[in-house]
This record gives structure tokens, C-alpha cells and sequence, in this order.
């Protein structure tokens, strides 16, 4: 058998990256069977197959086995990710604070290296941006500012994916083809522009692929949106992933304090004093109450 590793799916093909060849496969029906899905980025053992029963295009070989992923996302569907680029604009489609706080309580539950991007600099008429900037600093997550565009400040990001498997997420319309087209030239991905009447992007990504880097490495262009799903995390854990609490872990009154109810909370206290934001906290209780109400349910 060789080892490779899945770089895209379409239609219940996987295609498989092993010793610089690209193989079509198929997943053997035990998978199926034990309800396992093969996603982008698994390292996985295929069998090849016979040269009679290849394609012009590509040999084909069999998946046998998907080898333990060290991380995995719900949302782009991938495993075994390096980091995760989020991408947002400062100008349109605005700034969701809620979508972005989501994610990173997603790549933080997988443990993975976050970069957040805030495109689209060139256009902003007014600053605000900046405030996003520092919180988020302060918070301890690296926040770089270019405008994909115009090419300002992709350098910077660009030495960040060097050798990396890298994830690029946002909603539709903030310029992650855009991005990967200045970053990777020739790769020539699908752009669209931002509908003036709902202010948000049009999806131009239509599936899932690790793009190999000249620079080295991968990267994963995901289909935008505008909602993220808690998926997988108990409420109870969801103080894990709040990267600004752990400076506070063992030092409230309770063990396993929520960091809501409880008297005598070094977080709730930390946030009277101002050393935390607000918005941050808020969108804290509020995810801590919709994971209860869906264990209730």
C-alpha cells in the first residue's frame, strides 16, 4: 500500500496526492459502514490499481485506511490543519464579531494556530478597524491588516504559510480567492463581487481543495458563510476555548466555575476591572446558554 494524502473530494471520488502522482480513489464500503467519512487533508493508505482500469487523466487506486488525524474541523470539512487563516473585510461584507468568535472557538477546541485577516484595507473610508485590531491583540491572537486587492501587506501572510497546511475561512464576498490569486500567482480562483442590495458575497468556491504552494506547503479555500454551528462542545468546556480566561484557571472560588452564576469568579472580576472585554463575555454567556438548551433538548 502507499500513503498519501486526500487533496480533494467530488462526487464519492477522492483525490489522492502520493509520491507527486494524483490518484482517483474510491472509499471502501467499511467506511460506510462504520460511519466514517474520509475529508480533505487525511492521510490515508490506498491500494493501486491495475493500468487497464485507469483514466486519461488519472491512475486509480482504492482508500484502505484513513491513518489518525491530529485535528479535524466540522466546518470546512478537513483534518490535520496547521493553522487557520479567518478572513474578514473592514469595509463590506461588515464585520460579524459573533462569526468570528465562533470560529476561533472551533480552531481553538482543535487546537490549532489561528491568524486573523482583516481585508480590504484600501477602501475603508474611516479607521474602525483598529479597535478590532487592538481587542483581539490584547486577547493574544495575531491580527495582520493587507488588502489583497492592491497586494498590501500580503508578503507578510504569505511568510506565514510557508510550510504549513493552511485553512482559509470567512464569509462569501471578503476576498479569500482574491487573496490566494495575489498570494499564489497563476492559480487564477474564482472571484465575485459583494451584491450591493444584501451587502454579502456571493459564494464562488465550490468545494473543497488543498492547493499546493510554490513557497511550500497547503492551502485550503473554503466556501464562505454566514453562520457557524457550535458543533461537538459541551458547555462545560466551553471555557476551554475563551483563550483570554485561562490566565484565570484554578484562581475562582469553585472549582469548575462557569465563570457566570458563581460567586467569588477571578473572570467576572477580571471583567468589572476592565481587563476584559465586554463583547467577548457576552458572546460567551450567550454561546454557554445555547449549548444547554441543546443538551436540554
Amino acid at each position: 500500500m502507499v500513503q498519501g494524502t486526500i487533496i480533494k473530494g467530488i462526487a464519492g471520488f477522492y483525490y489522492v496526492e502520493a509520491n507527486q502522482t494524483i490518484y482517483e480513489c474510491k472509499a471502501r464500503g467499511k467506511f460506510r459502514k462504520d460511519n466514517i467519512i474520509p475529508v480533505i487533508g487525511d492521510n490515508v493508505l490506498i491500494t493501486l490499481s491495475t493500468a487497464e482500469n485507469s483514466t486519461d487523466k488519472y491512475q486509480t487506486a482504492m482508500i484502505e485506511d484513513i491513518l489518525d488525524r491530529k485535528n479535524s474541523l466540522v466546518r470546512p470539512p478537513v483534518s490535520n490543519v496547521d493553522q487557520a487563516i479567518v478572513v474578514f473585510s473592514v469595509t463590506y461584507p461588515e464585520i460579524h464579531l459573533d462569526l468570528l468568535d465562533r470560529f476561533l472557538i472551533m480552531i481553538e477546541k482543535e487546537n490549532i494556530r489561528p491568524y486573523i485577516v482583516l481585508n480590504k484595507i484600501d477602501e475603508a473610508q474611516e479607521k474602525r478597524y483598529y479597535q478590532i485590531v487592538d481587542d483581539y491583540s490584547k486577547i493574544g491572537y495575531e491580527v495582520l491588516c493587507l488588502s489583497a486587492k492592491k497586494e498590501i501587506n500580503v508578503e507578510l501572510l504569505k511568510e506565514k504559510l510557508k510550510n504549513q497546511t493552511s485553512v482559509f475561512a470567512g464569509p462569501s464576498g471578503v476576498g479569500k480567492s482574491t487573496l490566494l490569486n495575489a498570494i499564489e500567482k497563476g492559480l487564477r480562483l474564482e472571484t465575485g463581487a459583494v451584491s450591493d442590495k444584501i451587502k454579502r458575497g456571493k459564494h464562488t468556491t465550490r468545494h473543497v481543495e488543498l492547493i499546493p504552494l510554490s513557497i511550500g506547503g497547503f492551502v485550503l479555500d473554503t466556501p464562505g458563510f454566514t453562520s457557524l454551528q457550535l458543533e461537538g462542545i459541551d458547555k462545560d468546556d466551553l471555557r476551554y476555548y475563551f483563550k483570554e480566561f485561562r490566565d484565570f484557571e484554578g484562581q475562582c472560588k469553585f472549582s469548575g466555575c462557569s465563570h457566570i452564576h458563581e460567586p467569588g469568579c477571578s473572570v467576572k472580576k477580571a471583567l468589572e476591572q476592565g481587563d476584559l472585554l465586554q463583547q467577548r463575555y457576552d458572546n460567551y454567556i450567550a454561546y454557554y446558554n445555547q449549548l444547554q438548551n441543546v443538551r436540554r433538548w
